[in-house]
């Protein structure tokens, strides 16, 4: 597996080899042994599938309480995948990374605890998969604004579509965030 630091530390793009033949081919998405030696977590409590249409965006989410980390992938579609450092203190408090994940480049990303996810649909539907850290703790489940100005999201589509809790989140300026 291939492993590679993005604009923001701690948050990895992840590249499985893929083994394919005639037939299709095979990957391995997580090894215990290859995170651990990665200093990723080797155990997950919580595994998500999400299906959406074209121009959906979701998030930014995260949860005070366990905060989790989620390693998310895109099993089908392409979508872009969002990380926000939300992390007051931090030297990169509120800038944010995207990467493209497709069901074509099998890519994965690595969004630890102490900062926001989301992610907008590229493609005519998508499913996403995403592994996490923590049990979804529904009292300190928390939203940043999709569209807050400062932080500036190019979410890459011409009209997103969104649910109400995530036209309603936070700016990041106000919201009730981590301390680094």
């Amino acid at each position: 597996m291939n492993i590679e630091e993005t604009s923001l530390p701690g948050v990895l793009l992840l590249e499985p080899r893929a083994f394919g033949d005639d037939r299709g081919w095979f990957m391995e998405t997580f090894n215990d042994e290859v995170f651990r030696a990665n200093g990723l977590p080797d155990a997950f409590a919580q595994d998500n599938h999400s299906y959406s249409r074209a121009g959906v965006v979701r998030g930014l989410h995260y949860q005070l309480v366990d905060p989790q980390g989620k390693l998310v992938r895109c099993t089908r579609g392409a979508i872009l995948d969002v990380a926000v450092d939300i992390r007051r203190g931090s030297p990169t408090f509120g800038q944010w990374m995207g990467a493209e994940l497709t069901g074509e480049n099998r890519r994965m990303l690595w969004v630890p605890p102490g900062f926001a996810h989301g992610f907008s649909v590229l493609s005519d539907e998508a499913d996403v998969l995403y592994k996490c850290t923590t049990r979804w703790h529904k009292d300190s489940d928390r939203s940043i604004l999709w569209s807050d100005p400062e932080l500036a999201i190019d979410w890459r589509v011409a009209s997103a579509s969104v649910s109400a809790k995530d036209a309603t989140g936070s700016l990041l300026r106000d919201a009730e965030v981590f301390e680094y």
